[in-house]
C-alpha cells in the first residue's frame, strides 16, 4: 500500500488516501450491425413503463413496434390492458403474459434513469436477454452492469427510429 500524501496549503497539512488505480468501464452501444440483428430477430417485447395515454411517447413507440410485427408486454401497475394486450404490474410477472412456447426478447425501458439500476437487477435475475433504454433513459453504471451480466443492453437510442431505419 502506498504512503499517504501529504499537501501544504495556506499553513494547513491536509493528509490524502493513497493512490488506488481506478478502473472504469465505459458503456458503448453495440454496432449497428450487431443492433440490427437484434431488431430482426426478436418477437416479443416487455414494455417497462408504457402508459395507457395515447399522448405518450412510450405508448406511440410501441404502437408503432406492433405495426412491425412485434408483439408488446405491457409492464405498468397502472392499467390492465394496453395497446390491445394485457398488462403486468412488474418484471416479475412478464412470464404471466406469455402464450406457450414464447419468450421475451427483449425489455424496452421507458422509466427515469433513477429506476434503472433495479430493473437491472430484475432482468439480470430474471435472465432476460436484452435490454433497451429508450432516449433519454441514462444510467451509465446500470448499462455497464447489464452487459458484464450478458445481457444484450442499447441505452439512450429509440427502438421505433432504428427499426424504421431498417425499412
Amino acid at each position: 500500500m502506498a504512503p499517504p500524501i501529504v499537501f501544504l496549503a495556506r499553513g494547513l497539512d491536509y493528509v490524502a488516501a493513497p493512490l488506488r488505480p481506478r478502473f472504469h468501464i465505459m458503456f458503448r452501444n453495440p454496432d449497428h450491425t450487431q443492433i440490427e440483428q437484434l431488431l430482426r430477430t426478436a418477437r416479443t417485447i416487455a414494455v417497462v413503463g408504457l402508459s395507457a395515454d395515447p399522448t405518450r411517447p412510450s405508448h406511440g413507440v410501441a404502437r408503432s413496434l406492433q405495426r412491425f410485427g412485434y408483439r408488446i408486454i405491457p409492464v405498468t401497475p397502472t392499467a390492465d390492458i394496453v395497446l390491445g394486450e394485457r398488462a403486468v404490474p412488474d418484471l416479475d410477472h412478464v412470464r404471466d403474459a406469455l402464450r406457450p412456447g414464447e419468450t421475451v426478447d427483449v425489455v424496452e425501458v421507458f422509466r427515469r434513469p433513477e429506476y434503472v439500476a433495479r430493473i437491472v437487477d430484475d432482468c439480470i435475475r430474471l435472465k432476460f436477454p436484452a435490454l433497451w433504454l429508450q432516449d433519454g433513459v441514462i444510467d451509465e453504471a446500470a448499462a455497464t452492469r447489464a452487459q458484464l451480466a450478458g445481457i444484450f443492453t442499447v441505452m439512450d437510442r429509440c427502438m421505433y427510429r432504428d427499426r424504421a431505419a431498417l425499412g
